[in-house]
């Protein structure tokens, strides 16, 4: 890197933006280049603060002594270390590179030598690093933008990956928007050949030289693509050490054990920095993905088509951070409200690509996961609660209040056959734990026990058992609305549905005149009697009505591309109320539509800036 190329750099600096031409000049000219590999610790808390350096390119991880996980990240044009270089402390934070990248680093005898020339060098950053840690106390930063901009692509168990796959995701993510004219994204396309083109002769893989020159590709793109040799080659070596992410590529009807480069990956990234997309020539169902899975530790896996251009736009929206996720809470027979909200939205063009939900939130993505339309959805539902009585037959109150056995074989007619891990869309469910009182997250396994788990009204119905002993309740004792969830798996827009809890009217019953236990068995006995019983509500009302009232404020965990639906509810609908399905799919769905159409609506508004960039 030429001191031109420093200076240019410096011009981009924040905390430097203060100096004049001159001064970055002269920073420049002192500043020297440094390759730092993946995994190389540039400083360790408590060292000495020899040095400052500014990232030219890469990304790093910063941690504090102690703590497993990153307090924050640092990228290109960022200053690291600049403050107990300049206050003559020690580090205070390690700082470890988390690709291959390429720092500029000022040595204390540089600085003093630049500062002796130019004695008011040093009163200016100083005023900039004042402002700058200024900045930092109030909390107004912007933090570095999270996104991969590199990738690298290795193949997954015994095949290579194919020259469509690499050609149509980078189409994929580099098609322009289809709902405004903006221009398309760069990507630029790296295996070995072009590389050794690109490299003066004799130069390696591990060079600062080709650090720089890899580094310089980059910054004039928006996503390269490094291209790995189908074995471990020093040039598919420097592709993963390269690369922000590693997608491991497989043939899904070929051999999934790990192999070499597989290995290696793992030994450079951690888990969430890898992901496995397994490929088909076609679509059709799925089974068999965990045998993909074991032995693998990937931050998702993804199923794509080969000739469907829509997987690897969904592909190519997540590796973005822009893909649309779908989060919908429990809530009874008000959960039909969106059946009729997913309708108006797909109408109005949203293509969701992750769901996930709780308790009957849960039941509903799932059915949406399978790709069933929103009309097959409500006819499910008048069949299995209104026809066949789901939450109507009641039991002997030993181990739950309605016969689960009815109940189960509704939902293994609904979602049986099917495992988590082999829809072609991601999906999760969430439950509670009882055994460890924490929530639980079904991403794996048979979908039909992971709505069941999600759905278990506590006293209403059994808990769900594990293989393992785990005893599982419904989920909106803890996360009844799991935005935080949806945030941990992906970044981007979201469609949070909810609904307000009906307010408790008040009613006209005398407490006294509560019977006792004997009355209730005559008036069961004796039809003629239980006009007789004082109007208040059931058992299982109350109970639904004391879970949903205990929901935390999950509008904390909103993200600012997050948009909360509330649709209006009848005042006199209850959680119970499943024959009113069709009357509430049909208010929420006119609703929605109305909204997404208004101008200057927040749906309006949140469906404009999706469509911007897909």
């Amino acid at each position: 890197m030429s001191a031109d190329s420093s200076e240019t750099l410096l011009d981009s600096l924040e905390i430097l933006s203060d100096l004049d031409a001159d001064s970055r000049a002269a920073l420049a000219v002192e500043m020297r280049p440094l390759s730092i590999a993946r995994g190389t610790v540039l400083l360790r808390q408590g060292d000495a603060a020899d040095a400052m350096y500014i990232v030219a390119s890469g990304r790093f991880a910063v941690f504090l002594e102690g703590r497993a996980t990153p307090i924050g990240e640092i990228g290109p044009g960022q200053p690291i270390g600049e403050i107990a270089f300049l206050a003559g402390g020690v580090r205070t934070a390690t700082v470890t590179a988390l690709r291959d990248s390429l720092v500029l680093r000022l040595d204390r005898t540089r600085f003093d030598k630049v500062t002796a020339t130019n004695p008011a060098l040093w009163r200016l950053i100083t005023v900039a690093l004042a402002r700058r840690v200024a900045d930092l106390n109030a909390a107004r930063p912007i933090p570095p933008d999270p996104r991969p901009r590199t990738l690298a692509l290795i193949g997954a168990g015994s095949a290579p990956i194919p020259n469509a796959f690499v050609l149509q995701l980078a189409e994929a993510i580099g098609r322009p928007s289809q709902k405004r004219k903006v221009r398309g994204r760069r990507v630029q396309i790296v295996d070995r050949a072009r590389a050794e083109a690109l490299l003066p002769a004799g130069v390696s893989y591990d060079s600062a030289e080709a650090t720089t020159l890899f580094n310089d590709m980059e910054r004039q793109s928006d996503f390269a693509l490094y291209i790995a040799e189908p074995s471990l080659t020093a040039w598919s070596d420097k592709a993963i050490r390269q690369a922000d992410i590693v997608l491991a590529v497989g043939k899904f009807d070929n051999e999934p054990s790990p192999n070499a480069l597989e290995r290696r990956a793992a030994e450079l990234l951690p888990p969430a920095s890898i992901r496995l997309v397994l490929y088909h020539q076609t679509r059709s169902a799925i089974t068999g993905t965990q045998r993909w899975l074991a032995g693998r530790n990937v931050a998702m896996h993804h199923h794509v088509a080969l000739d469907r251009r829509e997987d690897f736009t969904r592909l190519a929206r997540f590796l973005k951070g822009t893909a649309v996720g779908l989060i919908a809470c429990g809530g009874g027979a008000l959960c039909t409200a969106q059946i009729g909200l997913y309708r108006a939205f797909i109408e109005a063009g949203v293509t969701f690509d992750i769901m996930g939900g709780t308790s009957g939130g849960s039941a509903y993505t799932a059915a949406f996961a399978l790709g069933r339309s929103p009309e097959d959805v409500e006819a499910a539902t008048h069949e299995m609660f209104v026809e066949n009585r789901a939450m109507r037959r009641l039991t002997w109150p030993r181990y739950s209040l309605i016969d689960h056995k009815h109940f189960d074989a509704e939902l293994k007619r609904l979602y049986g056959g099917y495992d988590i891990e082999d829809l072609w869309i991601p999906y999760f469910a969430i439950s509670t734990n009882l055994s460890c009182n924490a929530l639980h997250r079904h991403e794996a396994g048979d979908l039909w026990t992971a709505v069941r788990a999600s759905a278990a009204i506590p006293v209403v119905l059994p808990p769900f058992y594990t293989a393992d002993g785990q005893m599982l309740v419904d989920g909106c004792l803890i996360d009844n609305v799991p935005i935080g969830t949806m945030h941990d798996i992906k970044s981007g827009p979201n469609v949070v549905m909810s609904f307000e809890v009906p307010q408790l009217q008040r009613f006209d019953v005398a407490y006294d005149a509560l019977p006792s236990r004997r009355a209730l068995v005559s008036a069961a006995m004796n039809p003629f009697r239980r006009n007789a019983l004082p109007a208040a509500p059931g058992l299982m009302t109350v109970l639904m009505r004391s879970l949903m009232a205990n929901r935390q404020d999950f509008t904390r965990s909103m993200g600012d591309e997050d948009v909360l639906v509330i649709p209006p509810v009848p005042e006199d609908m209850g959680f119970l109320d499943w024959q009113r399905h069709g009357e509430l799919v049909e208010l929420s769905y006119r609703w929605a539509q109305a909204e997404l159409c208004r101008e200057g609506s927040q749906l309006q508004n949140w469906l404009d800036s999706v469509m911007v960039d897909d």
